[in-house]
């Protein structure tokens, strides 16, 4: 998901998918743990799109955007 795409998301639909990708991240810790995870690259794909999500709460608490 790109930026633009979660800036044109609502308040309430970016913190659904904080919860969704939060999840995500525990299950795929759990598959990394267990050498049950193929694709390794998919844990840092899911822990980017937090960071964006987060980013773009936050610049909608200071007003930036």
């Amino acid at each position: 998901m790109k930026v633009e795409e979660v800036r044109a998301l609502s308040d309430a639909e970016i913190k659904t998918q904080i919860d969704e990708s939060d999840q995500a991240l525990v299950s795929l810790s759990v598959r990394v743990a267990s050498r049950q995870l193929v694709n390794h690259r998919e844990l840092a794909n899911v822990k980017k799109r937090v960071a964006r999500l987060k980013t773009v709460r936050r610049e909608r608490e200071l007003g930036i955007r």
